[in-house]
């Protein structure tokens, strides 16, 4: 599935992937998702909560729109943050 079916802007997700070559900035992002659990990515309002403080972390403003865009790509993907597979799968599509 790709984010451009959910509306997500392709100039959002380049700004956000030059963003997370700073590695300060990965690292606090790293950080977010360190005890994230597929439980955790699967309940709406803590993958909100998770984009919100993504994007702050990445000075990157976001509508409210774009946070119910970037929510529903989350959900919809059914990641599981420890099955390998899934995580080459996410890397696969914004590479």
């Amino acid at each position: 599935m790709s984010y451009k079916k959910f509306g997500i802007r392709p100039e959002l997700v380049e700004r956000v992937k030059v963003k997370m070559k700073h590695t300060p900035t990965k690292e606090r992002v790293k950080l977010l998702l360190a005890d994230v659990s597929k439980q955790d990515l699967q309940d709406r309002s803590k993958v909100k909560r998770l984009v919100k403080s993504a994007a702050n972390i990445l000075k990157e403003p976001l509508t409210d729109t774009q946070e119910e865009q970037l929510t529903a790509f989350v959900l919809a993907q059914k990641i599981d943050p420890k099955n390998t597979f899934h995580l080459i799968k996410l890397w696969g599509m914004f590479r």
